[in-house]
């Protein structure tokens, strides 16, 4: 089936759920990532029970910490 993954077009197995996507899609660090479907943010404890279909939109958001630099 088709997806758009951050952006861009991706072609996955039907059926696929959004842990197997992360995998499939050999994200790293898969726990420190939050998964966005169509405009919403994914639980982490739906991942598995959340089957993605034909068209979906899914963004893989990786957030940093970091500071600020005063001047």
């Amino acid at each position: 089936m088709k997806l758009v993954i951050n952006g861009e077009e991706a072609i996955s197995k039907d059926g696929i759920n959004v842990s197997e996507l992360l995998i499939e899609q050999d994200v790293k660090m898969p726990e420190m990532v939050s998964v966005e479907l169509n405009g919403s943010i994914v639980r982490r404890e739906a991942f598995d029970a959340t089957n993605l279909k034909e068209g979906d939109k899914v963004e893989f958001l990786y957030f940093m910490g970091g500071g600020s630099v005063a001047e």
